[in-house]
């Protein structure tokens, strides 16, 4: 993602990089996975810790997967990701998806999740994620929807949370309302209609554990990453205003009944 006209909302603390851990190519590119072949090569844009990015180095063994990212610190742990797997078709690398280092019709498939709410200029991005990819090749992208976002109990302080997320993504140069418009932002980059097919999964938090867990990270992530000092620096909230969204997840997690939706759009593009 380009760092002059974007920023990455949510950082790379590590209550991000625990949810981003839990990814896999099965439970976040289940709409890829069918068109995927043995030989192909791959390219996985914003690849972060790397879980996603292996799933997909597997699954192509006699192929290759490039995870790129923005952010270099964070491939330390895909590398390592890798090499537990003892993966060896797999490497990483550093750059913009606004401006792919690569030749045009360079790779199979060229891969992006939840990535282009967060870029500049989406369009751009896709258009560079076309024209690296070979003819007949996938440009797979998948992001979330925060206005589609719904949980139950109603706990006092969750609006106040979501409302506060979108404020900070949009300042940041984001689109938190991604998933959809990756349609729009394709026919925008020059995908015919036709070549561009749309589908929409979620993933829902309802057991005690998933409670725990996604209620325990956005607790923490109000409190202590980048996304909470872009909150206070920015003027969208105050460190009291934090505390009470944090403690809000706090007690949603705690609803023997609690329940959360969280909406993608999804989008395969032929080239």
């Amino acid at each position: 993602m380009s760092q002059e006209s974007a920023v990455y909302t949510h950082g790379h603390h590590e209550s991000v990089l625990r949810s981003h851990t839990w990814r896999t190519a099965a439970n976040s590119a289940g709409y890829l996975l069918d068109s995927l072949k043995p030989h192909m090569k791959i390219l996985d844009i914003g690849c972060g810790p790397g879980t996603i990015t292996a799933d997909l180095a597997a699954l192509v063994p006699d192929g290759s997967v490039t995870g790129l990212e923005h952010a270099p610190g964070v491939l330390e742990q895909a590398r390592a990701v890798a090499d537990e797997r003892g993966l060896t078709n797999v490497h990483f690398a550093v750059g913009d998806v606004h401006a792919l280092d690569y030749p045009d019709d360079t790779f199979c498939v060229v891969h992006a999740h939840q990535v282009l709410q967060h870029v500049g200029d989406p369009v751009q991005a896709l258009r560079e994620m076309r024209r690296v990819t070979k003819p007949g090749g996938i440009v797979a992208v998948r992001d979330a929807d925060y206005g589609t976002m719904t949980w139950f109990p109603d706990v006092d302080g969750m609006d106040a949370w979501l409302d506060l997320y979108q404020r900070v993504a949009v300042a940041n140069g984001g689109a938190p309302d991604g998933g959809r418009r990756l349609r729009s932002w394709a026919l925008a980059a020059g995908f015919a209609p036709d070549a561009v097919t749309c589908s929409v999964s979620g993933w829902c938090y309802a057991t005690d554990e998933e409670r725990a867990w996604w209620s325990g990270l956005w607790a923490e992530r109000t409190l202590a990453s980048t996304y909470a000092r872009r909150a206070t620096e920015g003027g969208h909230a105050t460190e009291a205003e934090l505390q009470a969204i944090s403690a809000a997840w706090r007690e949603w997690g705690a609803q023997e009944d609690g329940w959360f939706a969280m909406v993608h759009g999804e989008i395969l593009c032929r080239v």
